[in-house]
This record gives C-alpha cells, sequence and structure tokens, in this order.
C-alpha cells in the first residue's frame, strides 16, 4: 500500500520531515554539544533499585527464558530477524542523523537501508555490510547531546533497563519518530513492531553471557549495570577513553570497586623509628644471625 492511500494527513506528515531536518539544521549552528558527564549522578539509587529489581526478575521469568528457547532456533533463521530488525530502526536513525547536522551519517544509513530493503529482500539478508555499509547507530537522546541538553540523573526504566534522564526524553521521542510508523498500513505496522521485539529477543540469546553475567554472577547487579552503561554511553557520545580523573572512579581502568580507599582493613603504618622492613633491603640475607653486627 503506497502512502496515499493512508491518509493526506498522514502523507502531510511524511512529506514535513525533509523541511524539519533543514530547519534543525539551521538552528543547529546556534547551538553546541553539552559537556560529556563524569562521575556518577544517581540521586534516586533507592527507586532505580527497586526498578532493576523488577527488570531482573521480568528477565528471570520471560527473557532469560525466552532467550534460551532462541537459541534452539536455526543460526540463520535468528539472524534473518535480527537483520530485519535493525533494518525497520534504519529510518529513525537517518531523521536523527539529519537533526544532529550529520548529513554524511544520514547518507550513509539511508544507502544502508536502501541496499538491504531491496537487494536483501526487505532486510532479511545483510549485502549492505559486504558492500562497507555498516550501520552508523544513533538515537534522539544523541541528537538532544549534539543540542547541548545535559544528561542529568541516572534513571533505570522498567522493561527497558539503565538510562539517564536525557536519554528516557530521547527514547520516548524514538517511539515516535521513525518515519516508518507514519508510512506502513496498521497490519504492516504491528508485524514490524513484533519484529523488532523477535530481534531484541535474539539479541538476549546472543550476548546471553555478557547479560548474566553483569545481572546473575556480580556482586551487586545494580551497580555493575549502571557501571557499564554510563562508559558506554558516554564514550559513544565523544568522551575520552581512558582518561584519568582521581574524582570519577568511571574514568579510571584499574578502579576496585571492593578497594580499601581509607585503609581500614590494615596495620597501621610502623613508626619511623621502628625496626626497617627486611623486604625492602635490596641486600637482605634471610639466613644471616641477626645478632651479629
Amino acid at each position: 500500500m503506497s502512502i496515499s492511500s493512508r491518509s493526506p494527513v498522514s502523507a502531510r506528515r511524511v512529506a514535513a520531515f525533509p523541511l524539519v531536518a533543514a530547519l534543525s539544521a539551521l538552528w543547529l549552528s546556534a547551538c553546541s554539544p553539552a559537556p560529556v558527564a563524569t562521575g556518577i549522578n544517581d540521586p534516586n539509587e533507592a527507586a532505580n533499585r527497586r526498578v532493576h529489581d523488577f527488570n531482573k526478575a521480568v528477565d528471570t521469568a520471560v527473557f532469560r527464558g525466552g532467550a534460551e528457547g532462541v537459541e534452539a532456533i536455526p543460526a540463520p533463521v535468528r539472524r534473518a530477524v535480527g537483520n530485519v530488525g535493525g533494518n525497520l530502526d534504519m529510518p529513525r536513525m537517518v531523521v536523527n542523523d539529519l537533526l544532529q547536522g550529520n548529513v554524511d551519517d544520514a547518507i550513509h544509513n539511508g544507502f544502508r537501508f536502501l541496499v538491504n530493503t531491496t537487494f536483501g529482500l526487505g532486510g532479511l539478508l545483510d549485502p549492505a555490510t559486504d558492500m562497507g555499509l555498516d550501520a552508523r547507530t544513533t538515537d534522539f537522546g544523541e541528537t538532544l547531546h549534539v543540542w547541548g541538553a545535559r544528561e542529568g540523573a541516572y534513571v533505570e526504566l522498567p522493561f527497558l533497563g539503565p538510562s539517564t534522564e536525557r536519554d528516557t526524553a530521547g527514547s520516548i521521542v524514538d517511539l515516535a519518530l521513525n518515519p516508518l510508523r507514519f508510512a506502513l498500513p496498521d497490519r504492516e505496522l504491528r508485524a514490524a513492531r513484533a519484529l523488532r521485539f523477535a530481534a531484541r529477543l535474539n539479541d538476549r540469546a546472543t550476548f546471553a553471557t555478557t547479560i548474566d553475567s553483569v545481572l546473575y554472577d556480580s556482586a551487586d547487579s545494580y551497580a555493575q549495570a549502571r557501571l557499564l552503561y554510563l562508559q558506554n554511553r558516554r564514550f559513544k557520545l565523544g568522551g575520552p577513553e581512558g582518561a584519568a580523573d582521581a574524582d570519577d572512579p568511571l574514568s579510571d581502568p584499574f578502579f576496585d570497586p571492593y578497594d580499601d580507599p581509607y585503609g581500614e582493613g590494615l596495620a597501621a603504618t610502623p613508626a619511623a623509628t621502628a625496626e626497617p622492613d627486611p623486604l625492602t633491603d635490596p641486600f637482605y640475607d634471610p639466613y644471616e644471625d641477626p645478632n651479629v653486627r
């Protein structure tokens, strides 16, 4: 079914996207990206932990078992489902690229969508990657960052998991931002949503080892998930890799969350007048008689 067969309102909405993108590009010239945040801003940790416990219970009851079932499906079928789900997200990424003023990535992702939709049988196959057109992922949370919006507090969302205040707002906008939402008939739109959900379940199965190690094997799954999310998200937004900051444990690659920062578990430092530590003496002989000088 063509766009014109849906409704004049839908057609006008689709036609408005280039105008919105052009106006946004002009507005971007007066904006600058927000600085990449450091440290952990989690004022609602108690509430977030309750949501994390809920998400963990849902994963245990639904997604973990579902992922185990997905693993029984032949790999080519799983790969095809993942390809279709990723291809359906590509128009949304093109819109975000334009809103960010990133014309190069918009053209790149647009060609990827065109190649996989036509030569890839509607996205079942991924010939674009073989042509060097890999997916350059983005979202409206990144768009808000480019527009100057700060990260805000850390948030754990029901069902969706780790996020921030800025990325939460971005997720809401992303639900309505995909042009396919206006272009597809209702039946095909419901099928597209089901395919995207199946692709997410396939991702859960693909990365099962990593996800299980965070949720079920770490001493504090909430703190671990928060740490990994903020590290990866900030690096994607242009944060330094491995930059050291004494006040920011996220930037220290050797940070040990179980380390005692006050040394309370250690014995007191010997006084200067105490016997020197023989281990610090490079000429120390363990067989020497200490009474012979």
